[in-house]
Order: C-alpha cells, then sequence, then structure tokens
C-alpha cells in the first residue's frame, strides 16, 4: 500500500510534469518555429523531475515504513 509521504511525493512530481507540459504548451504556441527545441527541452525537463525526485521518494518510502512499524507495535 502506498504511504501518505510517498503520495505527497508523487503528488509534487505529477503537479512539476503537468506544470512543465502547460508551460511548454504555452510557449510552443507563442513560437511555433522553436517548437521541437521546446518540446526536447521539456523532455529532459520531466527527466530531471522524475531523477530529482527519487531521493525524496526514498525518504518518503523509509518514513512510511517507519510509521507502520510503529503503529503495529502498539
Amino acid at each position: 500500500m502506498i504511504g501518505r509521504n510517498v503520495l505527497i511525493e508523487l503528488m509534487h512530481m505529477a503537479a512539476g510534469i503537468v506544470l512543465a507540459l502547460a508551460m511548454a504548451w504555452g510557449a510552443s504556441w507563442a513560437v511555433p518555429l522553436a517548437r521541437g527545441d521546446i518540446w526536447l527541452v521539456v523532455a529532459f525537463v520531466i527527466a530531471a523531475i522524475l531523477l530529482m525526485g527519487v531521493e525524496p521518494l526514498r525518504h518518503a518510502a523509509e518514513a512510511d515504513q517507519r510509521a507502520m512499524g510503529a503503529g503495529q507495535r502498539r
């Protein structure tokens, strides 16, 4: 089961990706000649969001495991 902290981290990552896509859509609409470059940069930005989210996600999973372990001991 996904814990509360992991869910929060996943929501932050999803929000970052949605925002990056929205900004890219607006930029590619505003500058049609740069559309290919904009989407290339956005692909790297999404990859960076995912890579930068790995460590916080791991910490969140550990925190959830500790919280579940503390709840079972009671």
